[in-house]
């Protein structure tokens, strides 16, 4: 098990690191809608839009594994909850990796776009924006599984304090409040600090996690000391 929560542990980190790195490589989580923009962007460095969607692939692909890890470390604990996260987690990586498609073709629309003028650039616009527009529906409601899933394994935590029992319902506070507001967010877009609030503790709350279970499973026991 300890190698299991080792690998949870990293995963934790590993996919920290990955959104920010993608970041800094242009993509973004939740766009403006400036296709025109984004466009410009991307026709300027290919090669930076080439590696930011490499590094948020790869951090799709590691949502899926975390769940796969932390059933392995912990499912043995509780059937019912290691079935919810694994589902929702898997579910919520693998939504976002599979619309991802449509999101490498603003590649192809951005080489086109510096030569063209009139009806034909505002018809590359209007699918750069639709692409865009479908990218940020599909993350949002992403995170309604993001929130189930993490939520259950916060509870498991919780209740068989497998991790000191403050990190866990530190995790069914933050990702309480993530959904919640994720929620309002859909039903009211403009309203976003609830969201953004609860963004904050979850990120908090992973980092914090991780630590303790890569550190945990190298030096069992000294951190609860």
């Amino acid at each position: 098990m300890s190698l299991a929560m080792m690998l949870s542990g990293f995963l934790f980190l590993l996919i920290i690191v990955l959104v920010f790195s993608s970041e800094r490589f242009g993509y973004v989580t939740m766009n403006d809608l400036d296709p025109e923009a984004k466009l410009q962007e991307i026709s300027r460095n290919p090669g930076a839009f080439k590696t930011g969607f490499a590094l948020i692939l790869t951090e799709h692909a590691s949502i899926v594994a975390l769940a796969i890890a932390l059933l392995v470390a912990f499912g043995s604990y509780n059937a019912m909850l290691a079935v919810v996260w694994t589902v929702c987690r898997i579910g919520e990586g693998s939504v976002q990796a599979y619309y991802k498609r449509d999101y490498w073709g603003l590649l192809r629309i951005a080489g086109q776009y510096p030569g063209t003028r009139g009806a034909e650039r505002q018809s590359l616009t209007d699918l750069a924006r639709s692409i865009l527009s479908t990218k940020d529906r599909v993350f949002s409601r992403a995170q309604i599984l993001f929130s189930i899933g993490t939520l259950a394994y916060c509870v498991l935590f919780a209740v068989y304090e497998v991790v000191p029992a403050p990190i866990g319902w530190f995790g069914i506070v933050s990702s309480t409040l993530y959904g919640f507001g994720n929620g309002i967010r859909l039903a009211r877009p403009d309203v976003k600090g609830l969201w953004g609030l609860g963004g904050v503790l979850v990120l908090f709350f992973e980092i914090v996690l991780g630590g303790w279970l890569v550190f945990d499973s190298i030096a069992p026991g000294l951190l609860t000391l």
